[in-house]
């Protein structure tokens, strides 16, 4: 190998490590969108607290739960499909597993949020 085919493999090395890093942060943002979306719906019950009828309420609320799971699967789902792309390349990357088990405890948090709220 010589010289510059060597540098040419360390800025492809670097390029993955970049977009790796890169698909970590967008899927820890949308993560956070999805906290956003629960912080809404926690929001609605102490504005609406004696909202008359209390199911309207409840109802939209549920509505933003649901909107934040589908955000915490949809970012699982995009940062698989990015660390699929990079694993063909052996670039070190967060384990696919560690995204899923992620979106499942959020996925969990929400729904317990969900039943709380309907159960005050």
């Amino acid at each position: 190998m010589t010289d510059k085919d060597k540098l040419a493999q360390d800025r492809t090395n670097w390029a993955e490590d970049r977009t790796i890093m890169a698909n970590e942060r967008t899927f820890s943002s949308w993560m956070g969108t999805g906290l956003g979306a629960i912080g809404v719906a926690i929001g609605l019950k102490a504005v609406f607290g004696d909202f008359d009828p209390t199911w309207a309420a409840k109802g939209v609320a549920t509505l933003f739960i649901a909107v934040a799971i589908v955000i915490f699967w949809s970012a699982r789902r995009q940062a698989i499909k990015t660390f699929n792309r990079l694993n063909e390349n052996d670039a070190e990357a967060t384990p696919s597993r560690s995204y899923t088990i992620l979106s499942c405890a959020m996925t969990v948090a929400a729904v317990a949020t969900c039943i709380i709220l309907w159960l005050l």
